[in-house]
């Protein structure tokens, strides 16, 4: 009974019913997801119920999204040399142990933790009252899965950081909360400027270009992100906040927003991970400027808010870079992750990461330190970040591999950090930041003054 024989005409059967309704189902989920028309609770299912083998495959290969390949089994904590002169280390990272990320203050010339932040994530995302914007903000960003993103020490005592696609937190000492601007969704790098003004990269919620242009709805699922550059003030409020897409067609630039042989844009054109303040005026640029980091781009740009200006742009030699950072008058780095995009953020590299100084004197570049990157095989696919210090010294973030590394101005290798947790494992790090500039020893003297005992 089990075997037996199927009438051929009833399989052809199945097979002519089956097919209209595959069409159809197809159209809807398609509609759902690109198209300008939806139709409702009908197209919705069908899009829910097209993504059930990607829900069950995830639940059955779920991993701690956090948790990076160990390419340093030989590396644990610090290694290396501390530093003579008074330098530190403001490094968030993962804890797979405690299993929530926080902040450490470090002092590089021992390598002991001063301090610690470990703000309660659960509470602050509570306090969120737009669900709508942040309907996915306890799943991404809870206590268990969250990085502190870019932290940066204020010269009141407070710590700025934000948990990508978050609002921007800052907290006292004790990790208590101070406020919370939940404007728009955060994302990679916080500066600020000689005035305490903050500028950090937001997703615009609704989007600032109209759906029937781009054809991409912020509020659906695949649609636009729309980088803005934001402003606040040191108490975190909005001073000044732009459209990057916007700026690129009120300069002439709207055609680089567009799909190759397709009428709608990107779902993530620009990709602004470094906004740059400038601080002074000089031959090349004027105070209030702001250099701009733009992934998807390979961009570099020079922007003036004054006039709504892109002053001057620069595309490659560099690939998918990170950190643009003003070196003196006339040079900028660039942390260059040399990566090319095959399919969405599976990123492949030519090489190595490297590290590229411009000069705007002689309208040359060179790759800083090259040999040494390559020799210690500096390979981050996707964020990292580079700072080159007065000295020459460089520190750069292997991000995607949880690894530090601080390198003489010779190209010797002082010390190299590795976030590998008690259990042996490797957990990822979220962007840390040497302070060694005069305001940033001063900012740590003064809070290490402040500071009490916390009960955590």
């Amino acid at each position: 009974m089990m075997f037996k024989k199927v009438e051929i005409w009833l399989l052809y059967l199945v097979i002519f019913l089956f097919l209209p309704f595959s069409a159809v189902f197809g159209f809807l989920v398609r509609q759902e997801l690109i198209g300008f028309s939806k139709f409702g609770k009908i197209s919705e299912s069908a899009l829910f119920i097209s993504e059930i083998p990607v829900y069950l495959k995830r639940i059955l290969t779920y991993k701690n999204p956090l948790l990076v390949n160990d390419r340093f089994p030989h590396l644990d904590n610090f290694n290396g040399n501390p530093d003579v002169n008074e330098t530190y280390l403001l490094l968030s990272k993962y804890d797979g142990d405690k299993r929530q990320g926080l902040v450490e203050l470090v002092d590089l010339t021992n390598f002991e933790v001063l301090h610690s932040w470990n703000p309660d994530i659960n509470k602050f995302n509570s306090l969120v009252k737009k669900k709508d914007e942040f309907e996915k903000l306890t799943i991404n960003a809870n206590d268990s899965r969250a990085r502190l993103i870019h932290p940066k020490l204020t010269e009141d005592g407070g710590l700025l950081f934000h948990l990508s696609g978050s609002p921007l937190i800052k907290i006292d000492k004790c990790s208590n909360l101070i406020f919370q601007n939940t404007h728009d969704q955060f994302h990679h790098a916080i500066e600020t400027d000689l005035e305490g003004n903050i500028f950090v990269s937001s997703y615009k919620y609704p989007q600032a270009l109209p759906v029937n242009k781009v054809g991409r709805d912020t509020k659906d699922n695949g649609g636009y992100l729309d980088d803005a550059i934001v402003k606040l003030s040191p108490s975190g409020k909005i001073l000044f906040e732009k459209s990057v897409s916007q700026i690129f067609i009120d300069n002439d630039l709207g055609y680089l927003l567009f799909s190759t042989g397709t009428k709608d844009f990107e779902k993530d054109p620009i990709h602004l991970n470094d906004i740059q303040p400038v601080n002074f005026d000089g031959e090349f640029w004027e105070k209030g400027d702001v250099f701009l980091s733009l992934r998807n781009q390979s961009m570099i740009v020079l922007y003036r808010p004054e006039t709504n200006q892109i002053i001057w742009k620069w595309v490659g030699p560099f690939s998918h870079q990170h950190d643009v950072d003003i070196l003196d008058d006339y040079r900028i780095s660039i942390f260059n992750n040399n990566a090319i995009n095959v399919i969405g953020d599976k990123n492949i590299l030519e090489g190595n990461n490297e590290v590229i100084i411009y000069n705007f004197k002689t309208n040359e570049h060179i790759s800083y330190l090259k040999n040494s990157l390559i020799e210690k095989n500096v390979q981050t696919r996707t964020q990292g970040l580079s700072q080159i210090l007065p000295n020459g010294d460089l520190f750069i973030e292997e991000t995607n591999y949880a690894r530090s590394l601080y390198f003489n101005a010779d190209g010797s290798l002082r010390w190299t950090f590795l976030n590998r947790a008690k259990n042996q494992k490797t957990y990822n790090v979220g962007w840390s930041r040497i302070l060694h500039e005069v305001n940033d020893i001063m900012n740590v003297k003064n809070f290490l003054k402040l500071k009490n005992n916390c009960d955590y």
